[in-house]
């Protein structure tokens, strides 16, 4: 038989234990290039650049012939 609590967690006492698990929005900068909304420290995934410098090209796609 495995452990099992011997009183039941009152709501207060829950409530402080979970109280690190709040969810926050993420932290978004904008693209000096593009002016997308991007994480801070991370290369654009909408123009591809990072500090200034061009770092992947982005590909398009091809629009099918009619």
């Amino acid at each position: 038989m495995g452990a099992l609590p011997k009183r039941r967690r009152s709501i207060s006492k829950a409530g402080r234990h979970n109280s690190h698990n709040a969810v926050t929005a993420p932290a978004l900068v904008e693209c000096p290039q593009c002016h997308a909304k991007i994480m801070p420290h991370h290369t654009c995934s909408t123009c591809g650049t990072y500090d200034g410098r061009q770092i992947f090209e982005i590909k398009t796609k091809k629009k099918a012939a009619e």
